[in-house]
């Protein structure tokens, strides 16, 4: 988050594997989410290990939803929201995070 410190954008840091978010919120973020929104669920050890298909939820957000309620742990963050849109930080560096916040929060 140093480029938004950076820019002086004000935020709140959410720690989303302590206050996990119900299924509620997470469909709130997917309404604002610019990125697609399977790049929600991160494909990393967890995911190989649990064999999980991309596929099956790629442009399908009520099965991401059930994804990341099912398995916490997969939830790809950081995510910076603004008033109406929201936005996977990872990685979120350089010019291109730059532009990225300003349309947040510009």
């Amino acid at each position: 988050m140093a480029v938004a410190t950076e820019m002086g954008v004000d935020f709140d840091t959410v720690l989303y594997m302590k206050e996990f978010p119900d299924e509620t919120m997470l469909r709130t973020l997917i309404d604002k989410l610019e990125d697609p929104v399977e790049a929600l669920v991160r494909k990393d050890s967890q995911f190989a290990k649990l064999e999980l298909d991309e596929d099956h939820y790629v442009g399908d957000p009520d099965a991401v939803v059930e994804v990341l309620t099912r398995y916490h742990r997969l939830f790809q963050r950081p995510v910076v929201v603004g008033p109406d849109k929201a936005i996977i930080g990872r990685p979120l560096d350089g010019v291109k995070a730059k532009e990225r916040l300003a349309e947040l929060f510009g």
